[in-house]
């Protein structure tokens, strides 16, 4: 293994899961409560009926349907555009996986959400969060597909800020609706961060297997 590969292995792999079984420690044992409790409050601050109109718009963006409509068109884009059956199957298995991390963690570790007067009513369990771990796996997997595929250097830059300022606002939007602890974003975005490395690295290697095999 080259330096280059280990360092990348390090940074997008081995850092987030140690981030994320870090900060889930934090949230088992409640010694992070104080500081989401401190954020929760500075995000009290922006409060406005403008700004919740266009919180409560984000996170109905990160709702499941929206995802699914959303992913629909993406998956046809690729099938149909690029005819890459290959991605559709790595786009669908990233999503998949993703949503079924998130349930499994939230019946395990059955963190009660805020009840700092929420915004909107959302049952279930609150670590982590689903619509930050569905906002990441989806803008990060369309990031990484659709890359290749953009010839100009602008059009990839409008991509990545796309991608970014859909993964902030829809994590961002749960916590000003106070439905989402603050940590419950973080974890969410480090699990869902190792989650879409490890997929996309895994996608990446049996490519290259194939490709020396043709050789």
């Amino acid at each position: 293994m080259n330096r280059q590969l280990l360092l990348k292995l390090i940074l997008l792999g081995i850092i987030p899961l140690l981030g994320f079984i870090v900060v889930t420690y934090f949230v088992v044992t409640e010694r992070v409560l104080p500081f989401d409790e401190n954020i929760i409050k500075i995000v009290l601050t922006f409060e406005h009926p403008i700004v919740t109109k266009g919180m409560l718009m984000m996170s109905f963006i990160g709702n499941t349907w929206p995802v699914i409509i959303i992913s629909f068109i993406f998956i046809l884009i690729i099938y149909k555009v690029y005819r890459k059956r290959h991605e559709v199957t790595l786009f669908i298995f990233v999503l998949i996986g993703s949503t079924v991390l998130n349930q499994l963690l939230k019946y395990w570790l059955k963190r009660e959400r805020p009840v700092f007067d929420p915004i909107v009513t959302e049952s279930g369990f609150s670590y982590p969060s689903g619509h930050s771990m569905a906002a990441l796996s989806l803008y990060g997997i369309i990031t990484f597909l659709f890359w290749r595929h953009i010839p100009t250097s602008l059009g990839r830059k409008l991509l990545i800020a796309f991608t970014a300022f859909m993964i902030l606002s829809i994590g961002f939007s749960r916590i000003y609706l106070r439905v989402h602890f603050p940590t419950d974003v973080i974890g969410a975005y480090l699990l869902s961060g190792f989650w879409l490395f490890i997929t996309i690295w895994f996608y990446q290697y049996l490519q290259e297997k194939q490709y020396n095999e043709q050789k």
